[in-house]
Order: C-alpha cells, then structure tokens, then sequence
C-alpha cells in the first residue's frame, strides 16, 4: 500500500526531477550531504519512560518524528486445544482434570507458543484505528516478531497459564514521513528491556510470582539456561527500510527521497548466532513509494503555451512521455526493484558489519541493565 497523504510532498516536477538527478550520481548525494546510501537519521533514545509497564522506549528522530512504546504483560488461563498424543494423557476434559506433570520432566514451552498471546495496537495523530495505515503497520510488525516463534514461546507459563503480552505503539508526531522503522526500532528497545516477575510456582501449579521486581526476568535474557554450552537467544526483530533509485540503494530515506524512489523495501532483520555473518533476513515486503502518485511534467514539445503541440489523446500522451523519459522531464516511476538490486539489499543488509549489524548493536548498546 502507498504511504499516506501525511507522508506525500509537495514538490514540483521541476524539483523532483532535480532531486533523482542527484540520487542518481555516484555515490548518490542526499539531502544532507553528510550522509552515505547506508548512514541513518540521527535518533534520541531512552527506555524505562513508562513506569508502570513492564517495558517502554521512546526514540525520537532528528527531523521531529517521534514514537512511544509500551509493554505489558498480565497473566491469562490458556484453551486446552486436543491433541492425537494429548487426549490420552488427559484425565476427563469434562470435569477439567488436568494431569499433574512428574517434577523430573521438563516443559521450557518450546514451540508451544500462541500467536494470540500477543496483541499490538499503533496509534497515529489523525487516523482512526481502523484506518489503512496504522492497521498495515501493526500487521508488519506483528508478523516480523511472530515469525520465528521465540517471542510467544517465551510467554509459556505451563500447561494451563500464559503470558498475554501488549504492546501499544504511539506515533507522538504526526506521519511526516513513513515511521515504519522508527516504530520497529522502539519497540525492538522496548521489548529488549521489558522484564517478568520471577516465577516461584512449578509446572503446572497455579503460577505464583516474586514481588520483588529486582527479582524479575528479562523477557530477553542474554543467554538461554546456565552453562557454557547454552543456545544464545535471538533478539527482537528490526524492520529498515531501503529504497532504490536507478541502480543506487539508500537506507532510511527521508519524505523527499521517498518521493522519487524506483522502489521501497521493508527488511525485518535479526541477529543470529547460528549465521556464519550474525544476521539473518526475517521478511522482505514491497512498499508502494509516494512517487507512484506525483504528477508527470509537460515537457516544451508536449505545451502548447512554449510552441509545442498538445498530445490529442491520453494514449499519445504516454507514447510521448515515454520517448522521453531520459530527457530529464519528470516521470512518476513505474515498476518494482529487479532480482540483482533486491539480492544487492539483502547482502548489504546480512554481511559482516552490515547494516543489520550496525543497527541491532546501536540499540543493544542503550541498554545498561
């Protein structure tokens, strides 16, 4: 879906065509000049804002946009769903018997995760709830965190009892660009320090809990069980966004060069250490850029008010505008990234130093507990 009308600028063709022309040089020039095709807008963050949630974050960036998240977690009673191995094993349902577990058998929820133990909201200044573009951002970024499955099998209480985790995303400024990573990285540093309280109960007892908050558990620890031979956990997903323009690739683009981009991909990454590079791609969705919806220019030939012939037809007109696409008239892009620039991202994004790497390590590095 294209972003949305908050997101769009308003530019002439003369200056859109201005500004491809600079992206299209090598290395591209951006609007800061400062900033390389993989540099990333400057950002003020801080964890731990809200103080009743069990985690929160809030990043702002340096162009005003800014987004507030929080976490919660509450206990809720899981549906017993049968099994061919479970009915067996199982007393009466009818009564609700439920059969006690020998203390010697281990239950750690591995794979027994619910994607409805999850539930995400995303508010934005101006949009209704069920408006297209917070319900496409909550969807993005609810399938990057459930598609590996570490999140919601960390919820797993026992057998009869699970966490219910919210997370609520507010977008504190208005959409002035597209927050779709912005909203990913806050709430990456919001679950990243989000914390249980410690677990005193056994297997499928009634879950008793530690008051003691300086007790509780991370909800991401660093290390899986104790020893040295322990599985390392994986982090939270982080969605970036790369946009080509001709056979140029820039991460983070601003409004304005999302207003002449070729083609908009939204990466959700993670960090891996099973990867031979410490990364790994999650999902790769197509964004629909605003350049789609700019109006073309009227080149000399095709205005009859500097002597040139006005087209007859909108069929002639699209013959024309495309004999001229080179001529440096501004012409809104059509068309998606090839196969070459798409396999370009992934590599520039997953490599050794990568822009994953560079991304999940900044946000790992705010946190200090």
């Amino acid at each position: 879906m294209p972003p949305s009308q908050a997101a769009l600028v308003s530019l002439s063709p003369a200056e859109l065509s201005y500004l491809r022309s600079t992206l299209l040089q090598v290395p591209p020039i951006r609007l800061d000049h400062t900033k390389g095709p993989k540099d990333f807008r400057s950002m003020r963050a801080e964890y731990d804002v809200l103080p009743g949630a069990n985690g929160s974050a809030r990043i702002a960036l340096e162009d005003g946009l800014e987004a507030l998240v929080g976490v919660k977690a509450e206990v809720e009673k899981s549906q017993w769903r049968p099994t061919p191995a479970g009915r067996a094993s199982r007393l009466s349902v009818a009564a609700g018997d439920v059969e006690m577990k020998d203390g010697d058998e281990e239950d750690d929820g591995q794979g027994k995760g619910q994607v409805s133990w999850v539930e995400m909201s995303v508010e934005i200044p101006g949009f209704r709830d069920d408006d297209a573009l917070p319900v496409f951002l909550a969807s993005m970024l609810t399938e990057s965190l459930l598609s590996s499955g570490e999140l919601k099998d960390r919820l797993y209480i026992n057998s009869r009892f699970h966490w219910k985790l919210y997370i609520d995303i507010l977008l504190l400024s208005p959409a002035l660009s597209y927050p779709l990573a912005l909203l990913s990285m806050t709430t990456h540093l919001a679950l990243l320090t989000s914390r249980l309280p410690a677990l005193k109960s056994e297997k499928d007892e009634d879950p008793l809990f530690d008051d003691d908050w300086d007790a509780s558990v991370p909800l991401y620890p660093k290390e899986k069980g104790k020893g040295t031979g322990s599985k390392p956990v994986d982090r939270p997903p982080v969605i970036v966004l790369a946009m080509a323009i001709g056979q140029n690739i820039i991460f983070d683009p601003c409004k304005e060069e999302l207003a002449v981009a070729d083609a908009v991909l939204a990466i959700a990454c993670s960090s891996s250490k099973t990867s031979s590079t410490g990364s790994r791609i999650i999902s790769i969705r197509t964004i629909d850029p605003p350049s789609h919806l700019t109006p073309p220019g009227v080149p000399n030939s095709m205005n009859s008010a500097t002597g040139g012939v006005a087209p007859a037809s909108s069929a002639d007109a699209l013959t024309q505008r495309e004999l001229l696409a080179t001529s440096g008239v501004w012409t809104p892009p059509r068309g998606g990234m090839k196969r070459g620039l798409i396999g370009q991202v992934v590599k520039m994004v997953v490599e050794t130093g990568g822009v994953a790497e560079e991304v999940i390590d900044a946000l790992q590095a705010i946190e200090v507990g």
